[in-house]
């Protein structure tokens, strides 16, 4: 029974196809996050100077931009599917798209109005102050190089005990936008993808993820008087971090996806903390986006 078991196991790990070239581009970040790891004496330090962004929202403000966004695009796939019958495949995706993108828009504008009433600096207390915008970007590249082998490890364990649990054919579903790119052809679609993938998405989902729920949760723990009872400024950070995160991880449709986006958003949320800016975050998933689509592009 073991010696089969061993078998099995050593079956699934040769599956992964994981080679020394692999573990060489990774090699760069796990440095970069041992280097953190030692620094902040795994992390217990890495929040000890960060400051929650002042703000007055209710706990259930940022819900409402989640609602609207998830509302705007679900009345006009159905509103497509009504009164537009008959698009191709190229016509039908295109519309898709373009409503993702008015979705996007939709719960950005439901985000921004409630900042400028109740963020202390309205969009600058919230994060959003172009100045610092090239020093993000650098620190955004290094906190990419160091949290892209996590994800990939966290990806493939999930595909590894996928296969030893679920048996061999256990596959990691890829993005619906990933496919579309890979299977359509036309360059305006093409764009169109790249655009929501890399733009649009990044931004609509930090301000709401990172900008809105982070901000509250942690706002929200530190007034409790119960939890203050043996804890730091730091304790609420990470907790407001590790939910704001696995909330994030769960609106995703791929459920086999989730291990690898966790660990994504708390890279995301620990950036957003440490600097209070959300270009960070922003520039981090866009960039993790890019890559993706680079690796599609490539590939088709």
């Amino acid at each position: 029974m073991v010696k089969k078991t061993v078998t099995h196991v050593v079956e699934i790990i040769r599956q992964l196809d994981v080679g020394p070239g692999d573990v060489i581009v990774c090699l760069p970040g796990l440095l970069i996050f041992t280097v953190w790891l030692n620094r902040t004496s795994f992390g217990r330090l890495a929040l000890e100077d960060s400051r929650p962004r002042r703000n007055s929202m209710a706990a259930y403000l940022p819900f409402i931009p989640m609602v609207i966004w998830m509302g705007t695009i679900a009345v006009g796939v159905f509103s497509k599917e009504i009164l537009l019958s008959g698009l191709s495949d190229f016509e039908s995706s295109f519309i898709d798209q373009l409503l993702l993108c008015v979705g996007a828009a939709a719960g950005i504008a439901a985000i921004v109005v409630p900042v400028r009433r109740h963020f202390a600096g309205r969009l600058k207390g919230f994060g959003l102050w172009a100045k610092n915008a090239p020093r993000d970007l650098g620190i955004a590249i290094v906190n990419l190089t160091a949290i892209y082998p996590l994800v990939a490890i966290a990806l493939l364990a999930t595909l590894f005990f996928g296969k030893l649990f679920g048996g061999s054919e256990f596959e990691l579903a890829k993005h619906d936008e990933l496919i579309l790119l890979s299977k359509q052809s036309q360059i305006s679609l093409r764009v169109l993808i790249v655009l929501v993938a890399t733009v649009v998405t990044p931004i609509f989902e930090e301000m709401l993820f990172r900008g809105m729920f982070q901000s509250m949760i942690r706002s929200y723990l530190s007034e409790l008087r119960f939890w203050r009872v043996g804890w730091g400024n730091r304790q609420f950070g990470w907790v407001a971090i590790v939910l704001s995160s696995g909330l994030f991880a769960t609106v995703h449709a791929n459920a086999g996806h989730w291990p690898g986006l966790f660990v994504l958003a708390m890279c995301l949320g620990y950036s957003y903390e440490k600097s209070g800016s959300l270009l960070r975050p922003i520039f981090i998933h866009a960039m993790f986006n890019a890559i993706s689509v680079i690796f599609t592009l490539v590939g088709a």
